[in-house]
């Protein structure tokens, strides 16, 4: 299979959608079966004649043991921004490609929410309001507070854009260093002064090898004391036994809308912990993730249709 890849000739062209075409907004010369990933599976000559498989989403894991039963498939396209899950077991010359651009204003809006909520005390009031007390008190603002972003990609650069009206200082971390529209972005290998200087860190970076485990018990001891870790990438990015030994002690802060493991389980220590507040991994799960995904499904359709390379690849050919 080519970089450009689509409909082999003489064979179906045959998709497998999370969402009716109509809703899709058309797809068309295709056949289209629907599954949602919550009914039975397609029935096996279905599976056969699948080129084309968008995963439902937050479902990657019924979608698995379809995977291999396809035997003419040429690309799976994800709904989510980050691939872990997937990527392992997309078969070889398979193109995975995944949802950028879906989930960069529901996460960046949850990631600006959750600094804020932490600051501001939001938690405390709201248990405050349950017991039905009037708790009044001094709070950090956001403002003249110095943020660093750790992952600069599409995610961080929408909270980087978020972030800008409510002047705070703004530091930027990537992969590797660059220049950007509102500065410049360094590279992980500056991260130990960079860290010295956050009163802030959101995370968003992918979770990958590199990753894995990058906010360690070297990486929070450089943060200043009282210092707020934000991670709305993927719980296995963060170290959680070392992060709830600074929890614990009191010294930092964590609003963590991912956690390893995931989902928490009751009884869980970090439910608990001081200064901490936790949302359920509903970064990407808002309003703004339909019209989008439909976006995205409509584009590469027609992409796909066109014989044309999709957007957003990851994985296989002209990754």
């Amino acid at each position: 299979m080519s970089p450009a890849t689509g409909p082999r000739a003489g064979q179906p062209a045959a998709v497998l959608l999370p969402y009716p075409p109509e809703q899709v907004g058309g797809a068309p010369g295709l056949s289209v079966t629907v599954w949602d990933g919550r009914g039975p599976e397609p029935p096996e000559q279905v599976l056969r004649e699948i080129g084309f498989f968008v995963v439902p989403y937050t479902l990657a894991s019924a979608a698995l043991p379809l995977l291999p039963r396809m035997s003419r498939l040429q690309v799976v396209q994800s709904l989510s921004a980050g691939v872990d899950d997937l990527r392992p077991f997309v078969p070889p010359g398979v193109t995975l490609c995944n949802a950028r651009g879906v989930h960069d204003a529901s996460t960046a809006e949850l990631a600006v929410t959750l600094v804020l909520a932490a600051l501001r005390g939001v938690p405390g009031f709201v248990r405050a309001q349950d017991e039905g007390r009037w708790q009044g008190g001094s709070f950090p603002a956001l403002a003249d507070r110095t943020v660093l972003l750790v992952g600069h990609g599409a995610i961080g650069a929408a909270v980087e854009e978020r972030l800008v009206p409510f002047e705070c200082g703004i530091l930027r971390v990537a992969r590797s260093a660059r220049a950007a529209a509102r500065g410049p972005v360094h590279a992980l290998a500056d991260l130990p002064e960079l860290l010295r200087q956050a009163d802030v860190v959101v995370l968003t970076v992918p979770l990958t090898d590199a990753t894995r485990g990058l906010v360690d018990a070297r990486f929070l001891a450089a943060l200043k004391d009282g210092a707020l870790l934000v991670n709305v990438a993927r719980g296995p990015v963060v170290d959680t036994a070392a992060l709830l030994a600074e929890l614990q002690a009191g010294r930092l802060h964590a609003a963590l809308d991912v956690t390893d493991p995931e989902p928490l389980p009751t009884g869980h220590p970090l439910w608990h912990a001081p200064n901490t507040l936790i949302s359920p991994h509903v970064g990407g799960n808002s309003s703004a993730f339909l019209p989008r995904a439909l976006r995205l499904i409509r584009t590469q359709l027609a992409r796909y249709t066109a014989g044309e390379r999709p957007e957003n690849v990851v994985l296989g050919p002209g990754a």
